[in-house]
């Protein structure tokens, strides 16, 4: 069952690479996939148009959940390389690319009066007996 499922997940991803690159047919170059009896898994596959993906996984999460990681790259359609590193596990997929966006930089310091409001804030918080703690007037 484990295999069915991961072998659905790797069809989806593959058809999800394809849409991203041009329209013309890749050839699968290397087709490596190696299951394990107690579930771990290697995929390493290489195609003509320069998809690679690496990736390896075993029952190791909650509940016998997959835990799995790896990278795949490929050309995106303006001819920048791309390269995605992963992790997916109980805390859910976490990749890692230079390529991935990033929040901005707060845009200027906090002023000294704000600062103080919230000193001030912190400090009656701590004042107020525990009944009172999150009761506001």
């Amino acid at each position: 069952m484990k295999f069915v499922i991961i072998a659905a997940l790797a069809a989806v991803a593959f058809a999800d690479y394809g849409s991203v690159g041009s329209s013309e047919e890749a050839e699968i170059l290397q087709h490596d996939f190696v299951l394990e009896d107690d579930g771990r898994y290697n995929l390493d596959v290489k195609t003509s148009n320069g998809i690679l993906v690496s990736q390896h996984g075993s029952p190791d999460g909650p509940e016998d959940s997959v835990v799995k990681s790896g990278v795949y790259s490929y050309t995106a359609p303006d001819g920048t390389p791309v390269e995605v590193k992963f992790v997916a596990d109980e805390n859910g997929y976490q990749p890692q690319s230079n390529l991935l966006p990033v929040a901005p930089e707060f845009p200027h310091p906090i002023p000294d009066f704000v600062l103080a409001q919230i000193a001030k804030a912190a400090e009656e918080d701590r004042n107020r007996s525990p009944e009172d703690r999150y009761t506001y007037a």
